[in-house]
């Protein structure tokens, strides 16, 4: 825990922009002009959205599995929060097994599932994640300041639970595809986990998914890491700006959110698609049709979502098929 603001901090305190990288390589900032994808032909983006995205992204991607679309098949995948998860899941290629274990999918969102009864500390972190409106730095710095002072579940315990659900070799590094999107606490600077980093998936997808007041921040190095989402993107899609082609999976990809929350303002999401476009990456954008915020973390909202994912993956089988291949 902080002894003070980190807005004071001479090294944090600027002109209102983001800190600039720093030596340990996690840090990049976000630029779709940089192209961080070229050279790539397929790439894959899969964004946050709690359990049940979770669960919706594993039944959409094995649907697709199923009728012969293989979205795994990617030079590059991205994942953030609920995606990073899923990203580690593919990236290991465990998606044919993990999908197998459908009827146990609700259990396993269960695992993940935080804690209802919320400590002051924590419910104050939460809500100012949750009703910002902007992700500039002084933002970022002060949410992260209150995950940092909030009094969660312990970072070592949720990563455990991370592990549990990424099953065996999740001590490990599943590819050198994987690209794991977290945001320091401290210093607000979004960061980009790969192999270089030399940490486990579990410890990455755990700092990804660490929602401010539900999960304390994770450890990765010296740094203190929260969610993902936390940085005004929950698809961080600029990592592969230049790839040939995309398929993004978004929460908000079909029912556009009418309002900003939790850092992202209104049409964040398609202004990152154009911005793909213009760095000449095509791209698809696909999310489930029906989304429920107040279920989102919950392991009862699990069934609907495989059902969704299933149908919605027959639809479009044909039209990503011959996108993908």
């Amino acid at each position: 825990m902080l002894a003070e603001d980190p807005s004071n901090d001479p090294r944090v305190r600027d002109s209102g922009e983001r800190p600039t990288e720093t030596s340990d390589g996690l840090a990049r900032s976000v630029d779709y002009g940089a192209k961080y994808g070229a050279g790539s032909d397929r790439a894959l983006v899969l964004g946050g959205g709690g359990v049940f995205l979770i669960a919706w992204q594993v039944g959409y991607l094995n649907g697709l599995r199923k009728r012969g679309v293989d979205l795994t098949n990617t030079q590059i995948v991205v994942g953030t929060s609920a995606g990073a998860l899923v990203a580690s899941i593919v990236s290991a290629g465990k998606l044919a097994s993990f999908s197998r274990e459908v009827g146990m999918m609700a259990k396993l969102m269960g695992i993940l599932a935080p804690a209802t009864d919320l400590r002051p500390s924590q419910l104050r972190a939460l809500k100012m994640f949750s009703d910002a409106t902007d992700a500039s730095a002084d933002t970022l710095r002060r949410i992260g300041f209150a995950a940092l002072a909030a009094q969660g579940e312990s970072a070592a315990s949720f990563r455990r639970r991370v592990g549990l659900v990424l099953g065996v070799g999740s001590n490990k590094w599943p590819g050198q595809s994987l690209n794991i999107a977290t945001v320091d606490a401290y210093t607000g600077e979004r960061l980009i986990v790969t192999s270089a980093a030399g940490v486990s998936a579990a410890r990455a997808a755990a700092a990804s998914a660490s929602v401010p007041g539900l999960f304390d921040p994770q450890p990765i190095h010296d740094r203190r890491c929260m969610d993902g989402g936390v940085s005004g993107s929950g698809t961080h899609s600029d990592v592969v700006a230049g790839a040939s082609r995309a398929v993004v999976i978004a929460l908000g990809a079909s029912i556009p959110p009418e309002k900003a929350w939790g850092t992202m303002p209104v049409g964040s999401l398609d202004r990152e698609m154009r911005a793909l476009a213009a760095a000449g990456t095509e791209t698809l954008v696909r999310g489930p049709r029906k989304v429920d915020s107040a279920t989102l973390m919950s392991p009862k909202s699990v069934p609907e979502a495989l059902v969704m994912a299933d149908e919605q993956a027959d639809d479009d089988a044909a039209p990503i098929g011959e996108f993908w291949r």
